[in-house]
């Protein structure tokens, strides 16, 4: 985070922090929770990373938080279109050798997202 933080201030950017839930309403998974699960985590995570945002980064950038519910790189290359993002700025762990067969999220990004893409490893 503090990479994107950076380049922020750097640049005189806002900064959109998202992160994206899995869609529990799939009906393969719908039965195993119970009705207002969904609604009930994404209000949570919507409250959590807004305080995270106040606390970390607002005093410092404009800051915003966005949660998305959904496949993770997909909904990552929507919201970058909808703000026209001139650069995205996310986290990835170290590539395994199942990550090169299969890609990872952030990977799939960089392939397919219409603005530059940094990678930080965490």
């Amino acid at each position: 985070m503090s990479t994107a933080v950076e380049y922020a201030k750097d640049f005189g950017a806002d900064l959109h922090v998202a992160t994206v839930l899995p869609d529990f309403g799939m009906p393969v998974v719908r039965g195993f929770f119970p009705d207002d699960f969904q609604e009930k985590a994404q209000s949570d995570i919507e409250d959590k990373l807004a305080v995270f945002c106040d606390e970390h980064i607002a005093s410092k950038i404009g800051a915003h938080s966005v949660v998305r519910v959904g496949n993770v790189y997909e909904e990552i290359l929507k919201l970058a279109d909808e703000i026209s993002c001139d650069l995205i700025v996310m986290a990835s762990h170290r590539p395994e050798l199942k990550d090169y067969l299969l890609g990872p999220n952030a990977a799939r990004v960089v392939r397919h997202a219409n603005c530059s893409v940094l990678v930080v490893w965490d």
